[in-house]
Protein backbone atom coordinates (compact mmCIF):
# COMPACT_ATOMS: atom_id res chain seq x y z
CA UNK A 1 0.00 0.00 0.00
CA UNK A 2 1.81 3.27 -1.19
CA UNK A 3 2.14 6.43 1.12
CA UNK A 4 -0.74 8.32 -0.92
CA UNK A 5 -3.45 5.68 -0.02
CA UNK A 6 -2.41 4.93 3.75
CA UNK A 7 -2.75 8.67 4.59
CA UNK A 8 -5.96 9.04 2.76
CA UNK A 9 -7.23 5.96 4.65
CA UNK A 10 -5.83 7.39 7.90
CA UNK A 11 -8.08 11.03 6.91
CA UNK A 12 -11.47 8.72 6.42
CA UNK A 13 -10.72 7.14 9.97
CA UNK A 14 -10.47 10.50 11.43
CA UNK A 15 -13.54 11.49 9.57
CA UNK A 16 -15.77 8.56 10.50
CA UNK A 17 -14.35 8.73 14.55
CA UNK A 18 -15.40 12.32 14.36
CA UNK A 19 -19.01 11.63 13.01
CA UNK A 20 -19.00 8.88 15.78
CA UNK A 21 -17.96 11.31 18.31
CA UNK A 22 -21.15 13.69 17.11
CA UNK A 23 -23.15 10.65 17.23
CA UNK A 24 -22.48 9.64 20.60
CA UNK A 25 -20.70 12.68 22.69
CA UNK A 26 -23.51 15.14 24.66
CA UNK A 27 -20.65 17.86 25.80
CA UNK A 28 -21.27 20.71 23.20
CA UNK A 29 -18.06 22.47 25.17
CA UNK A 30 -15.91 19.42 23.33
CA UNK A 31 -17.24 20.29 19.64
CA UNK A 32 -16.86 23.99 20.67
CA UNK A 33 -13.28 23.52 21.69
CA UNK A 34 -12.77 21.31 18.80
CA UNK A 35 -14.15 23.27 16.34
CA UNK A 36 -11.65 26.53 17.20
CA UNK A 37 -8.44 23.72 17.06
CA UNK A 38 -10.01 22.74 13.70
CA UNK A 39 -10.31 26.14 12.15
CA UNK A 40 -6.65 27.17 12.78
CA UNK A 41 -5.53 23.89 11.57
CA UNK A 42 -6.81 25.41 8.33
CA UNK A 43 -5.65 28.85 8.59
CA UNK A 44 -2.14 27.48 9.68
CA UNK A 45 -1.91 25.10 6.64
CA UNK A 46 -3.45 28.01 4.23
CA UNK A 47 -0.83 30.41 5.68
CA UNK A 48 2.10 27.67 5.12
CA UNK A 49 1.28 27.06 1.64
CA UNK A 50 1.64 30.72 0.02
CA UNK A 51 4.15 31.94 3.70
CA UNK A 52 6.09 28.75 4.30
CA UNK A 53 6.43 26.85 0.87
CA UNK A 54 7.01 30.20 -1.21
CA UNK A 55 8.40 32.28 1.43
CA UNK A 56 6.03 35.08 0.89
CA UNK A 57 5.06 36.15 4.02
CA UNK A 58 1.14 37.04 4.42
CA UNK A 59 -0.31 39.80 6.63
CA UNK A 60 -3.76 39.74 4.95
CA UNK A 61 -4.57 36.22 6.83
CA UNK A 62 -7.70 38.14 8.73
CA UNK A 63 -8.72 39.69 5.02
CA UNK A 64 -9.00 36.50 3.27
CA UNK A 65 -11.17 35.00 6.69
CA UNK A 66 -12.95 38.18 6.87
CA UNK A 67 -13.99 37.50 3.38
CA UNK A 68 -15.10 34.40 3.65
CA UNK A 69 -17.21 35.01 6.70
CA UNK A 70 -19.46 38.14 5.02
CA UNK A 71 -19.73 35.61 1.90
CA UNK A 72 -21.61 33.41 4.29
CA UNK A 73 -23.34 36.64 5.74
CA UNK A 74 -24.49 38.07 2.14
CA UNK A 75 -25.97 34.94 0.71
CA UNK A 76 -27.97 34.04 3.90
CA UNK A 77 -29.57 37.97 3.99
CA UNK A 78 -29.92 37.89 0.08
CA UNK A 79 -30.86 34.86 -0.73
CA UNK A 80 -31.45 32.59 2.29
CA UNK A 81 -28.62 30.61 0.42
CA UNK A 82 -28.08 27.03 2.43
CA UNK A 83 -24.94 27.01 3.99
CA UNK A 84 -22.94 24.37 1.57
CA UNK A 85 -23.70 27.19 -1.64
CA UNK A 86 -21.84 29.61 0.94
CA UNK A 87 -18.90 27.23 1.72
CA UNK A 88 -18.38 26.58 -2.30
CA UNK A 89 -18.66 30.57 -2.73
CA UNK A 90 -16.48 31.89 -0.14
CA UNK A 91 -13.72 29.47 -1.34
CA UNK A 92 -14.09 30.40 -5.48
CA UNK A 93 -14.28 34.25 -4.10
CA UNK A 94 -11.22 33.94 -1.67
CA UNK A 95 -9.16 32.03 -3.89
CA UNK A 96 -9.91 34.83 -6.49
CA UNK A 97 -8.96 37.36 -4.45
CA UNK A 98 -5.90 35.34 -3.96
CA UNK A 99 -5.37 35.00 -7.36
CA UNK A 100 -5.41 38.45 -8.06
CA UNK A 101 -3.24 39.79 -4.96
CA UNK A 102 -0.45 37.31 -6.95
CA UNK A 103 -1.22 39.10 -10.15
CA UNK A 104 -1.31 42.68 -9.08
CA UNK A 105 2.16 42.33 -6.37
CA UNK A 106 3.97 40.23 -8.93
CA UNK A 107 7.10 42.81 -8.37
CA UNK A 108 7.15 43.26 -4.57
CA UNK A 109 9.10 40.61 -2.59
CA UNK A 110 9.94 40.22 0.95
CA UNK A 111 8.43 43.38 3.21
CA UNK A 112 6.65 44.95 0.21
CA UNK A 113 4.34 41.99 -0.41
CA UNK A 114 3.82 41.58 3.33
CA UNK A 115 2.62 45.28 3.22
CA UNK A 116 0.74 44.92 0.23
CA UNK A 117 -1.22 42.08 2.03
CA UNK A 118 -1.47 44.02 5.19
CA UNK A 119 -3.43 47.02 3.00
CA UNK A 120 -5.26 44.54 0.88
CA UNK A 121 -6.78 44.25 4.58
CA UNK A 122 -7.35 47.56 5.50
CA UNK A 123 -9.35 48.12 2.15
CA UNK A 124 -11.62 45.66 2.69
CA UNK A 125 -11.96 45.94 6.30
CA UNK A 126 -12.90 49.89 4.84
CA UNK A 127 -15.30 48.73 2.68
CA UNK A 128 -17.00 46.27 5.13
CA UNK A 129 -17.39 49.31 7.99
CA UNK A 130 -19.25 51.23 5.44
CA UNK A 131 -21.61 48.22 3.44
CA UNK A 132 -24.62 48.39 5.52
CA UNK A 133 -26.25 45.18 3.31
CA UNK A 134 -24.25 42.80 5.85
CA UNK A 135 -24.50 44.78 8.67
CA UNK A 136 -21.58 47.38 8.58
CA UNK A 137 -19.84 48.85 11.74
CA UNK A 138 -22.78 47.96 13.72
CA UNK A 139 -22.76 43.80 12.59
CA UNK A 140 -25.14 40.88 11.92
CA UNK A 141 -26.78 38.19 13.83
CA UNK A 142 -26.90 34.88 11.56
CA UNK A 143 -28.36 32.13 12.90
CA UNK A 144 -28.29 28.95 11.84
CA UNK A 145 -31.77 27.16 10.17
CA UNK A 146 -32.99 23.85 11.49
CA UNK A 147 -31.76 21.69 8.48
CA UNK A 148 -28.07 22.80 9.14
CA UNK A 149 -28.93 21.57 12.92
CA UNK A 150 -26.84 17.46 13.39
CA UNK A 151 -29.16 15.77 15.95
CA UNK A 152 -29.95 19.43 17.27
CA UNK A 153 -27.06 21.27 17.51
CA UNK A 154 -25.26 23.69 15.77
CA UNK A 155 -21.70 22.81 17.48
CA UNK A 156 -21.84 19.23 16.31
CA UNK A 157 -22.48 20.36 12.87
CA UNK A 158 -19.91 23.09 12.65
CA UNK A 159 -17.23 20.64 14.17
CA UNK A 160 -17.95 18.03 11.33
CA UNK A 161 -17.79 20.49 8.62
CA UNK A 162 -14.31 22.03 10.15
CA UNK A 163 -13.12 18.47 10.37
CA UNK A 164 -13.74 17.72 6.80
CA UNK A 165 -11.95 21.15 6.18
CA UNK A 166 -8.88 20.89 8.27
CA UNK A 167 -8.35 17.20 6.56
CA UNK A 168 -8.53 18.46 3.46
CA UNK A 169 -6.30 21.16 3.91
CA UNK A 170 -3.98 18.97 4.95
CA UNK A 171 -4.34 16.60 2.00
CA UNK A 172 -3.54 19.48 -0.35
CA UNK A 173 -1.12 21.19 2.02
CA UNK A 174 0.92 17.69 1.78
CA UNK A 175 0.51 16.82 -2.22
CA UNK A 176 2.02 20.57 -2.89
CA UNK A 177 4.99 19.62 -0.68
CA UNK A 178 5.87 16.13 -2.95
CA UNK A 179 4.42 17.93 -6.03
CA UNK A 180 6.57 19.39 -8.92
CA UNK A 181 4.36 22.35 -7.54
CA UNK A 182 5.98 22.40 -3.94
CA UNK A 183 9.71 21.63 -5.70
CA UNK A 184 8.88 25.28 -7.52
CA UNK A 185 7.59 26.56 -4.56
CA UNK A 186 10.97 25.97 -2.33
CA UNK A 187 13.01 27.28 -5.30
CA UNK A 188 11.34 30.23 -4.91
CA UNK A 189 11.51 30.41 -1.49
CA UNK A 190 15.31 30.12 -1.45
CA UNK A 191 16.54 32.56 -4.09
CA UNK A 192 13.76 33.59 -6.73
CA UNK A 193 15.86 35.20 -9.30
CA UNK A 194 17.81 31.89 -10.01
CA UNK A 195 14.47 29.76 -10.14
CA UNK A 196 13.71 31.97 -12.81
CA UNK A 197 16.66 31.62 -14.73
CA UNK A 198 16.42 27.94 -14.18
CA UNK A 199 13.17 28.12 -16.02
CA UNK A 200 10.80 27.81 -13.26
CA UNK A 201 7.09 29.45 -13.98
CA UNK A 202 7.50 31.63 -10.86
CA UNK A 203 4.71 33.60 -11.71
CA UNK A 204 2.30 30.21 -12.20
CA UNK A 205 3.22 28.80 -9.14
CA UNK A 206 3.06 32.64 -6.82
CA UNK A 207 -0.98 32.47 -8.24
CA UNK A 208 -1.36 28.94 -7.42
CA UNK A 209 0.10 29.28 -4.25
CA UNK A 210 -1.99 32.43 -3.27
CA UNK A 211 -5.14 31.34 -4.53
CA UNK A 212 -4.59 27.74 -2.40
CA UNK A 213 -4.11 29.48 0.81
CA UNK A 214 -6.81 32.06 -0.13
CA UNK A 215 -9.24 29.58 -0.52
CA UNK A 216 -8.06 27.52 2.53
CA UNK A 217 -8.50 31.15 4.38
CA UNK A 218 -11.74 31.85 3.14
CA UNK A 219 -13.31 28.06 3.88
CA UNK A 220 -12.05 28.40 7.68
CA UNK A 221 -13.91 32.03 7.62
CA UNK A 222 -17.28 30.89 6.09
CA UNK A 223 -18.82 29.22 8.60
CA UNK A 224 -17.95 31.91 11.10
CA UNK A 225 -21.08 33.49 11.13
CA UNK A 226 -23.31 30.56 11.49
CA UNK A 227 -20.51 30.14 14.74
CA UNK A 228 -20.16 33.53 16.93
CA UNK A 229 -24.26 33.75 15.45
CA UNK A 230 -22.80 37.17 15.04
CA UNK A 231 -20.14 38.78 13.12
CA UNK A 232 -18.98 42.57 13.08
CA UNK A 233 -16.03 43.80 11.52
CA UNK A 234 -13.98 43.93 14.76
CA UNK A 235 -14.52 40.52 15.41
CA UNK A 236 -14.12 39.05 11.31
CA UNK A 237 -10.31 41.05 11.14
CA UNK A 238 -9.69 40.16 14.22
CA UNK A 239 -5.83 41.21 15.15
CA UNK A 240 -5.58 37.76 17.58
CA UNK A 241 -6.57 35.15 14.41
CA UNK A 242 -4.10 36.97 12.14
CA UNK A 243 -1.29 36.69 14.87
CA UNK A 244 -2.20 32.88 15.77
CA UNK A 245 -2.07 32.30 11.95
CA UNK A 246 0.98 33.36 11.46
CA UNK A 247 2.67 32.51 14.96
CA UNK A 248 1.20 28.95 14.48
CA UNK A 249 2.97 27.35 11.39
CA UNK A 250 6.55 29.27 12.53
CA UNK A 251 6.26 27.84 15.99
CA UNK A 252 5.10 23.94 14.18
CA UNK A 253 7.87 24.46 11.53
CA UNK A 254 7.23 25.94 7.91
CA UNK A 255 9.12 23.39 6.54
CA UNK A 256 6.90 20.26 6.09
CA UNK A 257 3.15 19.82 5.58
CA UNK A 258 2.79 18.51 9.39
CA UNK A 259 4.67 22.00 10.90
CA UNK A 260 1.50 24.47 10.30
CA UNK A 261 -0.70 21.59 12.25
CA UNK A 262 1.47 20.50 14.95
CA UNK A 263 2.18 24.42 15.71
CA UNK A 264 -1.59 24.94 15.53
CA UNK A 265 -3.08 21.97 17.99
CA UNK A 266 -0.46 23.22 20.06
CA UNK A 267 -1.38 26.86 20.75
CA UNK A 268 -5.18 26.62 19.79
CA UNK A 269 -5.07 23.76 22.41
CA UNK A 270 -3.44 26.11 24.86
CA UNK A 271 -5.78 28.74 24.40
CA UNK A 272 -8.89 26.75 24.38
CA UNK A 273 -7.87 25.81 28.24
CA UNK A 274 -6.41 29.02 29.42
CA UNK A 275 -9.89 31.02 28.19
CA UNK A 276 -11.91 28.62 30.55
CA UNK A 277 -9.75 28.25 33.29
CA UNK A 278 -8.35 31.68 33.22
CA UNK A 279 -8.72 34.67 30.86
CA UNK A 280 -8.73 34.63 27.20
CA UNK A 281 -6.91 37.86 27.34
CA UNK A 282 -3.58 36.19 28.05
CA UNK A 283 -4.04 34.37 24.69
CA UNK A 284 -1.89 36.49 22.24
CA UNK A 285 0.52 36.82 25.57
CA UNK A 286 1.15 33.07 25.17
CA UNK A 287 1.22 33.29 21.42
CA UNK A 288 4.19 35.85 22.04
CA UNK A 289 6.11 33.88 24.41
CA UNK A 290 5.73 30.82 22.87
CA UNK A 291 7.03 32.36 19.43
CA UNK A 292 9.47 34.79 20.69
CA UNK A 293 11.13 31.49 22.50
CA UNK A 294 11.22 29.08 19.27
CA UNK A 295 12.20 31.67 17.23
CA UNK A 296 15.35 31.50 19.78
CA UNK A 297 16.12 28.16 20.29
CA UNK A 298 14.58 26.47 17.14
CA UNK A 299 14.12 28.24 14.28
CA UNK A 300 13.01 26.29 12.00
CA UNK A 301 10.56 24.70 14.58
CA UNK A 302 8.93 21.95 16.49
CA UNK A 303 9.29 19.98 13.01
CA UNK A 304 12.76 21.08 11.92
CA UNK A 305 14.12 20.77 16.05
CA UNK A 306 13.25 17.17 15.72
CA UNK A 307 14.49 16.37 12.61
CA UNK A 308 18.11 18.42 13.24
CA UNK A 309 17.95 16.24 16.76
CA UNK A 310 17.96 12.90 14.68
CA UNK A 311 19.86 13.81 12.04
CA UNK A 312 22.71 14.38 15.11
CA UNK A 313 21.81 10.69 17.35
CA UNK A 314 22.23 9.01 13.72
CA UNK A 315 25.73 10.95 12.72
Amino acid sequence: MNTNLRFGLACLLILGAGILAALTLRSEYIFFACYTVLQFIVLSVGWNILGGNAGYINFGTAAFFALGAYTTVFLHKAFAAPFWLSLIAAGAISGLAGAGLAYLTVRLRGVYFAIATLAMGIVLHTFIVNWDFVGGARGMIVMPSEEFLFRGSANKSLFLIMLGLALGAIWISRRIQYSRIGRGLAAVRDDEVAAECSGVPTLRLKVIAASLSGMLIGLAGAPYPLFATYVDPASAFSLSLAINSLAMPLIGGTGSWIGPVVGAILIAGIQVITTVTISSELNLLIVGVLLIVFVTIAPKGIVGWFKAADRKRFA
